[in-house]
């Protein structure tokens, strides 16, 4: 995602950070506490979310840092509580 960035002398375009709003991490732990026992890898999040790389991964960290997601050994997203079940 590209965001046109004012400075003194002229607009340029730079990258931004993801967009990663709360409406999004609702809408993500949503999809965890509406079907028990979902695995995601980053690629299966990313088309079930629609999402693009950079901000599904930011999401996938802030969600994982918060401890509502966990990460399995092969790298998929998982309920944090089921994986200490």
């Amino acid at each position: 995602m590209r965001f046109i960035q004012f400075s003194a002398t002229s607009p340029t375009v730079s990258a931004s950070r993801p967009a990663v709003t709360p409406q999004l991490l609702t809408r993500i732990r949503g999809e965890f506490h509406e079907m028990p026992g979902l695995r995601l890898t980053l690629q299966q999040a990313r088309r079930l979310l629609n999402l693009d790389l950079m901000t599904c991964s930011a999401a996938l960290a802030v969600l994982e840092a918060a401890g509502f997601l966990a990460t399995t050994r092969d790298g998929a997203f998982v309920l944090a509580e089921a994986r200490q079940n």
